[in-house]
């Protein structure tokens, strides 16, 4: 459960980061702490597992790569297993269990883990994809995106909190 210190600063870095030389004393200042106690905070939260990510989103496509959303019908005495294998895959961002939206229509297939294929070079998706196929005995649905949309979606994580910079 995040303290109200630890919601007031997610929520402010939400939606914006500071570009400058000393971006965790440009949040410090904001929020009238210090820049360690940002820095120690963040790890703190990332290492108990509160936050799972921090870092930037780039847009891999203008750097030759591509991202690839993907999925897989896993049978569920082997779901942990074939979890276990992704995750040791540098190519797998995450993976996740979500299951069908309507599994028990005619011909459904019942994806339930789906994950991010992320490559380097786009070229590379095809023999990621064959090599997750080899390694789990199972088909992979990949799902490459054909439009970017831009979302930014804003929960509040406290009582009228607001989110990013002020």
């Amino acid at each position: 459960m995040l303290s109200p210190d630890d919601a007031r600063l997610v929520g402010f870095l939400h939606g914006g980061f500071p570009l400058s030389d000393r971006p965790f004393a440009d949040v410090a200042a904001q929020l009238g702490c210090s820049e360690d106690a940002v820095m120690q905070r963040l790890q703190r939260l990332l290492s108990h597992g509160e936050l799972t990510r921090f870092g930037p989103l780039f847009q891999i496509e203008r750097a030759g790569g591509r991202f690839v959303l993907a999925a897989l019908a896993v049978p569920e005495e082997r779901f942990d297993e074939v979890a276990k294998a992704l995750d040791a895959m540098n190519e797998v961002a995450h993976n996740y269990r979500r299951e069908s939206a309507h599994p028990d229509q005619p011909g459904a297939t019942p994806l339930n883990m789906w994950f991010v294929l992320a490559v380097e070079a786009a070229e590379r998706i095809d023999s990621v994809v064959a090599r997750i196929e080899v390694a789990t005995g199972l088909t992979v649905y990949a799902f490459p995106k054909e439009r970017e949309f831009f979302v930014e979606l804003k929960l509040p994580l406290f009582e009228g909190g607001a989110h990013g910079p002020r």
